[in-house]
C-alpha cells in the first residue's frame, strides 16, 4: 500500500495512541485503565479478569511482626475525622502505601479509609471467619492485615474499612439466588455495564455483610463504612424485581436493612458504623429510584457520608451549567440542606454528617484551591469532618494543612 499524507498522519496518530496507552497502563500499575466513573465516584470496572489487575506483582508490605493471637487494638473515633481513601491493592503494597502514610504523618489527616470488600465483590485479605472464607471471596491483596492495622495504630491513625455492600459481581455469580433479578425472566439483572447487585431484601445477604463487618473489626479496623447501600441507578430499571412487600417502597426495604445492619453489627460491641449516600439525598425529597432517603438512614448509622462530589451534580443544578467548576457553592448548599434535615430529627448531632469530598479530575481540573474550597464549605456549615476520594489514590498535598505530630 502506498502511503499518502493522510494515511501517514492516521498511522502516526494510531501509533501514538497505542504507545501512550501502553505507557499509562504499565506506568500506573495500581490503577485500572478504565477512566469512567460510576455515580458513586468510583472507577467503573466489570468483572475483574487478570488482564486488568495490577500488572506488577506488588511487593510484600514491610510491616511490624504480628501474631494472630496478639490482642487486637482499636482507636476511639477522633472528634474530627480527616481521611483519605485507598484501595486494598494500594494498602497491600509498601511501595504505594507508604507515601500516603507519610502524607497522613505530615498533614492534618488523621484517618484512612481502606477497602475491605470493593465493588468487584472481593475481600482484600484473608479472613478468620471460616464460614466467610468458604465463600471464596477473600484474596490476599493485603498479605498481613493484622500487621497493617498494628502499624497504623502505632501511628495513631484511625482505620475505616469500606464495604461495597450490594454491587457485587463475585457473589451474584457464585450465589445467583442472592442477586437482584429481572422481572421479565427471573434471571440475574445487570446494569448497562454488565454489573450485578445483591438483593437488599435478602436476609442471607445481610448476614454475609454483617459477618464481613465483624471479621474486619476483629482484624483491627476501627470503623466499618458501608457503600453501595442502594439499588442500581442505571440500566433497564423497569425490569428490576425489587421484592417490595405490599404497600412498601424501595426506601422501606433499605430502611429495614439499615436497622438490621446496625443492630447486628453492634450486637456484642459498639462498633462505629458509617453509611455512604448519594450527594443528592441531602436535598432530595424522594428516594431517587435507588432506595436512599436521608431521614430513613440517619437513625441507624453513627455517621452519614454524602458523596457531594461537585462533578456528579447534573448540568443546571443550582443554576450552574457545569457544577464541577463551583465546588464551594455546590457543597455549601448540599450540606446546608443536610444540616437542616438532620436538625429536624430530634436529638441528632449534626457532626454525624461526614461528607466525601472530590480530589479527582472530572468536569474540571481539580486544584488544591478547589479541594480547599470544599473543606471551607464543610466548616462554614458547622461541621468538622470530611473524607477525600480519588479512585486513583493520588491526593493533592497543597490542599492539606501541614502539621507537626508527636
Amino acid at each position: 500500500m502506498i502511503l499518502n499524507g493522510d494515511n501517514k498522519k492516521f498511522l502516526l496518530v494510531t501509533l501514538t495512541l497505542l504507545i501512550c496507552g501502553a505507557v499509562v497502563f504499565y506506568r500506573w500499575p495500581i490503577t485500572y485503565s478504565v477512566l469512567e466513573y460510576s455515580s458513586d465516584g468510583e472507577v467503573i470496572v466489570n468483572d475483574i479478569p487478570d488482564s486488568i489487575k495490577p500488572v506488577e506483582t506488588l511487593p510484600e508490605a514491610v510491616l511490624p511482626p504480628s501474631s494472630p493471637t496478639a490482642p487486637v487494638t482499636h482507636i476511639k473515633t477522633p472528634d474530627y475525622v480527616k481521611a483519605v481513601y485507598v484501595s486494598s491493592w494500594v494498602a497491600g503494597s509498601a511501595k504505594y502505601r507508604d507515601p500516603i502514610i507519610r502524607l497522613i504523618d505530615n498533614t492534618e489527616l488523621n484517618s484512612i479509609v481502606i477497602d475491605i470488600k470493593d465493588s468487584t465483590g472481593r475481600i482484600g485479605f484473608q479472613v478468620s471467619d471460616s464460614q466467610l472464607a468458604k465463600e471464596g471471596s477473600p484474596e490476599s491483596r493485603i498479605q498481613d492485615i493484622r500487621g497493617l492495622t498494628n502499624l497504623l495504630h502505632q501511628k495513631n491513625i484511625y482505620i475505616i474499612g469500606r464495604v461495597s455492600v450490594f454491587q457485587d459481581p463475585y457473589m451474584t455469580k457464585k450465589r445467583p439466588e442472592w442477586a437482584i433479578t429481572r422481572k421479565s425472566d427471573g434471571q440475574v439483572w445487570k446494569d448497562r455495564k454488565g454489573l450485578s447487585f445483591l438483593d437488599p431484601s435478602n436476609k442471607e445477604v445481610w448476614n454475609y455483610v454483617v459477618s464481613i463487618a465483624h471479621d474486619s473489626y476483629n482484624q483491627g479496623f476501627d470503623e466499618i463504612n458501608f457503600d453501595y447501600i442502594r439499588y442500581p441507578s442505571d440500566g433497564n430499571i423497569k425490569d428490576i424485581n425489587y421484592n417490595i412487600a405490599k404497600g412498601g417502597t424501595r426506601a422501606d426495604n433499605m430502611e429495614i436493612f439499615f436497622k438490621y445492619l446496625s443492630q447486628e453489627v453492634k450486637k456484642n460491641e459498639n462498633i462505629p458504623i458509617s453509611g455512604d449516600l448519594f450527594g443528592l439525598t441531602t436535598e432530595g425529597t424522594d428516594d431517587m429510584g435507588i432506595g436512599q432517603v436521608w431521614e430513613k438512614a440517619l437513625p441507624h448509622f453513627d455517621f452519614l457520608a454524602p458523596m457531594v462530589y461537585p462533578s456528579h451534580y447534573p448540568p443546571g443544578h443550582s443554576g450552574y451549567k457545569n457544577p464541577a467548576l463551583y465546588p464551594y457553592e455546590i457543597i455549601h448548599k448540599a450540606l446546608l440542606s443536610a444540616v437542616t434535615k438532620t436538625k429536624a430529627i430530634t436529638g441528632q448531632d449534626i457532626n454525624k454528617i461526614r461528607p466525601w469530598l472530590q480530589d479527582f479530575d472530572m468536569g474540571a481540573k481539580y486544584t488544591g484551591a478547589m479541594v480547599k474550597a470544599q473543606m471551607k464549605a464543610v466548616y462554614d456549615n458547622g461541621l468538622n469532618s470530611w473524607m477525600l476520594w480519588d479512585p486513583n489514590n493520588k491526593y493533592t498535598p497543597e490542599a492539606l494543612t501541614l502539621e507537626t505530630k508527636p
